[in-house]
């Protein structure tokens, strides 16, 4: 979408606003576009770069005084659209490598890493970004700013930095010519709480997932 149909034209391109919502609409067209699947061998290198660019947004978000919604109660945006087929083509396209482990709270003492999905965060990512876009395009910019930022912190910021993590580990092993503990027999209904992660996984090699995900390893 141009920039002509996202802002109005008396809007200052330099206007913290209008930068948020830039890059908060560049990363919502990217990823619908490489969950598409039209270009699999480039998926994770493009999620990567994708996630690290909206994380700047978040950063800026974060670093900035909290924002206050003019209106005391959120206007009705009617139903939220449906990220249902996202999740699911992220899914298939990211397959051998979707479930990786996370720990929630690294300051909290002894947590246990749990198991997560990239096709679920991605979803999750979507679904809170595009929340705050249609207060956007109804000129709500206040609402707009002030939900991306609370959202930030509540659920979007911690999962694209867990997405991030994941998506940096998996190019490090491709890149490397690393094995790959890859998650055969785990899933996210599983505690693990006792049982160990290296226990649980299988082998699969950096190769088998290098060429399908657009890598190659260091030779």
């Amino acid at each position: 979408m141009s920039d002509a149909t996202l802002h109005s034209t008396t809007q200052d391109p330099d206007d913290f606003a209008v930068q948020i919502a830039d890059q908060v609409e560049s990363f919502l067209v990217a990823v619908t576009e490489i969950a598409k699947g039209d270009e699999p061998d480039s998926a994770v290198p493009f999620l990567l770069l994708q996630l690290s660019q909206l994380l700047l947004a978040g950063g800026r978000l974060g670093a900035h005084a909290d924002f206050l919604p003019e209106e005391r109660y959120e206007p009705d945006l009617g139903p939220e659209p449906d990220v249902d087929e996202l999740r699911e083509r992220y899914a298939t396209l990211l397959a051998p490598v979707d479930v990786y482990s996370e720990v929630f709270d690294p300051y909290e003492p002894r947590t246990a890493p749990v198991p997560a999905r990239i096709s679920d965060g991605l979803a999750d990512i979507v679904a809170d970004l595009r929340h705050g876009m249609a207060h956007y395009r109804e000129g709500r910019t206040a609402e707009a700013l002030w939900w991306w930022q609370f959202s930030y912190f509540s659920n979007w910021g911690t999962t694209a930095s867990a997405a991030l993590r994941a998506l940096q580990s998996l190019v490090v092993h491709v890149r490397l010519n690393q094995p790959l503990p890859a998650l055969d027999g785990l899933d996210t209904d599983q505690d693990l709480a006792d049982e160990s992660l290296d226990e649980e996984a299988g082998r699969v090699m950096a190769e088998e997932i290098g060429a399908p995900l657009g890598m190659r390893p260091v030779r």
